[in-house]
């Protein structure tokens, strides 16, 4: 079965992380977060074109996530790791001169009582309730924190997407309330915090879903296309149905293509139940039947060529617009996208022509 192709636009992501550092003070730096190997489009070939563009700090979630982004860029950028420290990531995030978010009081102590000389960050709860120290847990450590010089405090906004929440301006008093005084270089916004305005961007802003295309940032390029293959081109008759269950049936005469990727590739079941198009040449065909593992149905009776693939993800129909017909959110669509793809990297590129 013929790969389908995942095309990442250097250009556009690096386009959209300059639109999003343009919108914070000089002297706020705006870093790249590439969790989840950046966001499913491949560290390999997103991290060193972000680098090459201007990104000097990059966020992830795994330790493993953080070696492959040191092995990506080198060594001159700070690389975060959000899963903290223990004895069992100790080694790797000293070989690769990676710095530890402290996000719990286990974390903090057994970090300050190894003596480690490498830079750290402590991440806190402003009430989010999911990761971070707490009010009175920072308190009680705030003496031998403060005493160790952390890198970065950081904490997380829970509804930045949404900017007349009044969560969002708790958080802030509460960020500012743990804090302010202190003379660390703090940071509190992600993409959705960043628009929020220059009072959420103090130090440094972590950039994310807004950087690969989608919302909240609306001014976002698209970044990502996926091209499947057509394997079969049938005719169907009137009351003639299609696929598992025969959930869709036939009201006209229909020339149908079965494409070359399911729910294995990231292109969720529950997309058959919206009204997802494919496209050929900019015209819409409608998915028809049931998403299976491997296999798309679509309606290309409307098509004046027989097309050799379809798009399922490009300029027309982005992230989030294929999320939306699906239930979820652009995040989800992204970062489910399967290894099954030839990502293909355009744009961005280096003086020695490599992405």
């Amino acid at each position: 079965m013929p790969a389908s192709t995942l095309t990442i636009d250097l250009n556009a992501l690096t386009g959209n992380w300059r639109a999003l550092d343009a919108l914070s003070a000089a002297s706020t730096e705006t870093a790249a977060v590439v969790k989840a190997d950046a966001y499913g489009l491949g560290v390999a070939g997103t991290c060193p074109a972000l680098h090459r563009a201007g990104v000097s700090s990059f966020f992830t979630a795994l330790t493993q996530e953080a070696v492959a982004v040191r092995q990506a860029i080198g060594q001159d950028a700070d690389i975060y790791s959000f899963s903290g420290y223990s004895a069992r990531t100790a080694a790797d995030l000293k070989q690769h001169n990676l710095i530890p978010v402290l996000s719990a009081p286990e974390h903090v102590q057994d970090f300050l009582e190894a003596g480690s000389p490498q830079p750290f960050a402590v991440q806190l709860d402003t009430g989010m309730n999911r990761m971070g120290l707490e009010p009175a847990e920072f308190a009680a450590l705030k003496e031998r924190i403060l005493g160790a010089k952390p890198a970065l405090i950081l904490s997380h906004l829970a509804c930045a997407d949404e900017p007349d929440h009044p969560q969002n301006t708790a958080q802030l008093r509460a960020f500012k309330g743990m804090t302010d005084g202190l003379g660390l270089r703090r940071s509190l916004a992600a993409t959705g915090g960043t628009l929020l305005g220059p009072e959420y961007q103090f130090d440094l802003c972590r950039t994310g879903i807004g950087m690969y295309g989608g919302a909240p940032f609306a001014a976002a390029s698209p970044v990502v296309t996926v091209s499947i293959p057509v394997l079969q081109i049938r005719d169907v008759a009137v009351g003639e149905s299609v696929g598992y269950g025969a959930a869709w049936v036939a009201k006209r005469p229909t020339r149908l293509a079965t494409i070359a990727a399911g729910y294995a590739d990231g292109l969720i079941r529950a997309m058959c139940f919206g009204n997802v198009s494919l496209f050929s040449k900019g015209t819409a065909c409608p998915m028809v039947g049931r998403v299976s593992m491997d296999l798309i149905t679509v309606d290309i009776t409307d098509l004046d060529h027989r097309p050799e693939a379809l798009e399922i993800l490009n300029a027309t129909q982005t992230v989030d617009k294929l999320a939306d017909q699906a239930g979820t959110i652009g995040y989800e669509m992204l970062t489910s996208l399967g290894g099954r793809y030839n990502r293909v990297y355009v744009g961005g590129q280096s003086n020695t022509g490599t992405p």
